[in-house]
């Protein structure tokens, strides 16, 4: 059994499959893996950093969040239509779980900066983790919750169940693997997001 991207719309890219593995970006995706959409400034290195990870079934990027049924790089990078660049992360639960995606968000990224990422200014480049179920939201709750005593700092990340993802143009998906001089501000802060402690019934 596969399934596809729940609240999808993919009106702006035609390419289907995924410039570094090959997989399909948007449907077909194996029994068992499951879906989110995470925010972390720019989304052409935060894209890099989750298709490298064990686990990760596939990638792309889009737009998600806002208050329009349209958005396309241009509009978006307005400010004005409320969506943010998003990466859409497929993984394997099996093989990395849902709380060490969350580690490897938090620490590539500064969530305590509101609409902003570095130099990137702009609602579109807010910290968010939209998620696809209750257990998800609460682990993300959780993991932001740890964060925000290991920052020190309130952390601004938007928390939310998933809206309606737009995949965004063909050109930027993958982008930093089609250009790899390309721009790019993450890497690790130093600050740890530390796993919970989890039972094996609850893991």
């Amino acid at each position: 059994m596969t399934h596809d991207i729940q609240n999808f719309e993919n009106q702006l890219c035609e390419t289907k499959t995924h410039f570094v593995n090959g997989k399909s970006m948007f449907s077909g995706f194996p029994d068992g893996t499951q879906q989110v959409q995470l925010g972390m400034g720019c989304f052409w290195g935060a894209e890099r950093i989750f298709w490298k990870l064990d686990g990760v079934h596939v990638t792309s990027v889009g737009y998600a969040g806002g208050h329009t049924s349209d958005p396309d790089y241009k509009k978006t990078c307005t400010g004005t239509t409320g969506h943010a660049e998003m990466v859409h992360v497929v993984y394997d639960p099996k093989v990395i779980s849902f709380d060490e995606i969350l580690k490897v968000f938090f620490e590539n990224h500064d969530p305590t900066q509101g609409d902003r990422q570095g130099n990137d200014r702009g609602p579109q480049y807010r910290s968010a983790i939209f998620t696809y179920n209750d257990d998800q939201a609460r682990r993300a709750k959780e993991a932001a919750d740890r964060y925000a005593q290991a920052y020190g700092r309130p952390i601004t990340t938007e928390l939310r169940a998933a809206p309606t993802y737009y995949a965004a143009e063909d050109y930027h998906q993958q982008y930093l693997a089609k250009n790899p001089q390309g721009y790019c501000t993450h890497g690790p802060t130093g600050i740890v997001c530390h796993l919970p402690e989890r039972s094996p019934e609850t893991a």
